[in-house]
């Protein structure tokens, strides 16, 4: 059942790059090692994390070839497919190789912010033409629009959409979809911290920035979260209370490759418009690890 091979920690792989920002294939591996071993659930391939506003479709197409192979079925892969022209995702449903991929994580439409029907529109299109399984991905934040949980209740009846990543920060909206949502559809936490209070009320796990540097210690406190053990799951959260924030002061994913240089797993490079850390947020990063 997918919901079950969807439960828990997923991790939002950031793409390494080279110190000329060519794609760091050989990071890349050693970064799926270092998560598997982690023991995360799930991994999340071209997200916002992954930076996939700016990899080319060629880039793309070999990112995914090399964690599929990597990764030879040991856990479920999710992809990201979305934007604000509703007819480009669905020719990008058509020429992407979802062979393998366990369902497809897809953004609310950005910039144009689109009515609450128009979002509503969109995302049946693309769960009417998507050959594998659609969560929705709500973050207003970025997009400038939000998903409000009576359109998100909507779509969840649809047969070929499973879940929602919410990103909006708003705890009384998640508890809307919690109560009311169909009860085989997924709400997933889009926010790292928010995940324990979220778990207490039905929220399935997260897709996580952090987990990419601290697979291990993040997964066991969702793992304690998912079992109602929220005293030992509080513990462990309080000890990224302090980082998270850093982690995107200066854009995501700019923090956590910070810290994934600091333990050696990928360098810290970033395209532009993004832009290495500042020697401050390195400085303020290296200090709480």
């Amino acid at each position: 059942m997918i919901r079950e091979k969807l439960r828990g920690t997923g991790v939002a792989l950031v793409t390494p790059f080279k110190e000329d920002l060519s794609v760091d294939y050989n990071a890349l591996k050693k970064l799926l090692t270092f998560v598997l071993e982690g023991g995360v659930n799930y991994l999340v391939i071209n997200g916002t994390t992954a930076e996939s506003v700016t990899t080319t479709a060629e880039e793309k197409a070999e990112i995914l070839r090399v964690i599929k192979q990597q990764v030879n079925g040991k856990v479920p892969l999710v992809y990201g497919i979305g934007g604000n022209n509703t007819q480009h995702v669905l020719d990008l449903l058509k020429n992407t190789d979802l062979d393998g991929i366990t369902a497809i994580l897809s953004v609310s439409p950005y910039y144009n912010k689109p009515s609450q029907q128009g979002i509503f529109q969109h995302y049946t299109l693309i769960a009417n033409n998507s050959p594998v399984p659609v969560i929705l991905y709500n973050v207003p934040g970025r997009t400038g629009s939000n998903v409000t949980a009576d359109t998100t209740l909507k779509l969840a009846l649809h047969e070929n959409i499973i879940g929602v990543k919410e990103a909006s920060g708003n705890l009384e909206q998640c508890m809307a979809i919690a109560k009311h949502k169909p009860a085989d559809f997924m709400l997933i936490s889009g926010d790292d911290l928010l995940t324990v209070p979220m778990a207490a009320f039905g929220a399935e796990g997260v897709i996580s920035v952090l987990a990419n540097a601290f697979p291990d210690k993040f997964s066991r406190m969702i793992e304690l979260a998912l079992s109602y053990q929220f005293k030992e799951a509080a513990a462990l959260m309080n000890d990224f209370v302090d980082l998270n924030p850093l982690m995107y002061e200066e854009g995501n994913p700019v923090g956590v490759k910070v810290v994934l240089e600091r333990f050696g797993v990928c360098g810290p490079h970033v395209r532009l418009p993004l832009v290495d850390a500042s020697a401050g947020l390195k400085d303020r990063v290296y200090k709480l690890l």
